[in-house]
């Protein structure tokens, strides 16, 4: 597995675990609304249940982006730092860090639009029972969708990781400096 750290290998692992763990929890943990008629029954609101979700939501979207953090500070973002061997590792690594990026955004957007809609509660009531208000709730499946875009996010980082790890390993065993003009003079 060449020299990709261990310890960075496991913490992502670990904190993509907890993210994941925790949007299926919020997913679970929805909230859900009910209409109830007041004593007199002159008008209906919404009563919403438990908003537990809202927090495992934002504390997914946390632990991922924790990891991506950690990931990318370990691997200079793929474009700091010196310059890998071209060769497989590198292709690798180069698609394995665009889709890395691209799952991240969508797990994130998943899980911030689900913690939001499922913060949100609709306020007013209707002044006829017979015509209930409308009891907005977060739709079931979007932190459903945001923890499995975390899942693809966990896999895909991992191998952009060891990738990586192994490009830089092969570009530090040769004198490789890339393409370079040569600046002398001609006298």
């Amino acid at each position: 597995m060449a020299s990709a750290n261990v310890l960075v290998l496991v913490l992502v692992f670990l904190f993509d675990l907890v993210a994941f763990g925790l949007a299926v929890a919020a997913e679970q943990r929805r909230s859900t609304a009910s209409v109830v008629s007041d004593s007199e029954k002159n008008y209906s609101y919404c009563v919403y249940d438990s908003d537990i979700s809202t927090g495992y939501g934002v504390g997914a979207l946390l632990f991922l982006l924790l990891s991506q953090v950690l990931i990318m500070v370990y691997s200079r973002c793929f474009c700091c730092g010196r310059v890998l061997k071209p060769g497989g590792s590198r292709a690798c690594a180069l698609i394995l860090f665009l889709f890395c990026w691209l799952t991240f955004i969508i797990a994130e957007a998943c899980l911030l639009a689900g913690s939001v809609r499922n913060a949100y509660h609709t306020k007013y009531r209707t002044l006829f029972v017979n015509d209930p208000p409308s009891c907005e709730t977060v739709r079931k499946g979007v932190f459903g969708a945001g923890a499995a875009f975390v899942f693809f996010t966990a896999i895909l980082s991992e191998f952009y990781y060891i990738s990586f790890s192994k490009a830089r390993d092969a570009a530090g065993e040769t004198s490789y400096a890339g393409a370079t003009i040569g600046m002398s003079n001609y006298s």
